[in-house]
């Protein structure tokens, strides 16, 4: 039987994609450093329900998030964001077989979305998280890449019902080879996904400083 869901994503992502362009001015920077083949972790702050989309609207190859298993509780809801590769985690709890899903689309060259952070920011900042997705990673032999969203928090703070305009940028940083992941210390390395992750979250915020000046 024909799988469908390829098709399926590539409407709703052009939809999202006009959508979201009119309504949130998304702009996508640094896309060429998403790997063009192969099992691929993406790691990326937590602003806003809208991140899964944000961080993959605008990319070449479907993104698999990871997301909260209270998602998968309305039915409706669920049989959708599983229509679209997303499969679920328990938070707040090693879900060992949530962990397990991720390194097995890892390894059949699927882009696996994790959130590291668990849940959205409160005031729009990124926050330290622990080593599990290097781990990860290196199990399934696969590279990281850090995702930085920024403006997403003012488009739909955790205090509002809906969102609202308001531009948001979504940033790629360089990888973590498999190499690196494999050889390294999980602890260090999450450390240097943080900092990168720092990183360009202050060159999404200096571009938009510019822009606002012109």
């Amino acid at each position: 039987m024909t799988d469908l869901r390829p098709y399926w994503y590539g409407v709703c992502q052009q939809v999202a994609r006009v959508l979201f362009t009119l309504f949130f001015r998304i702009r996508v920077i640094h896309r060429e450093r998403l790997p063009a083949r192969g099992g691929v972790l993406v790691v990326s702050n937590h602003q806003s329900y809208l991140d899964p989309i944000l961080v993959a609207v605008g990319m070449p190859r479907p993104f698999h998030p990871m997301a909260r298993e209270t998602l998968f509780r309305f039915l409706p809801f669920a049989l959708l964001i599983r229509s679209l590769y997303a499969f679920p985690v328990r938070r707040a709890s090693a879900d060992l077989g949530a962990v397990r899903e991720a390194m097995r689309r890892l390894k059949d060259g699927a882009v696996v979305l994790m959130f590291p952070e668990g849940t959205r920011t409160r005031r729009g900042s990124i926050a330290p998280f622990k080593a599990g997705p290097i781990t990860i990673a290196g199990r399934a032999g696969v590279p990281v890449v850090p995702a930085v969203i920024d403006g997403a928090f003012e488009a739909w703070p955790r205090t509002a019902w809906l969102p609202r305009p308001h531009t948001v940028r979504v940033a790629f940083g360089e990888p973590l080879s498999a190499e690196e992941v494999a050889a390294g210390d999980p602890e260090t390395l999450v450390k240097v996904l943080w900092h990168r992750m720092q990183a360009l979250q202050a060159e999404l915020r200096r571009r938009s400083r510019c822009n606002d000046a012109i």
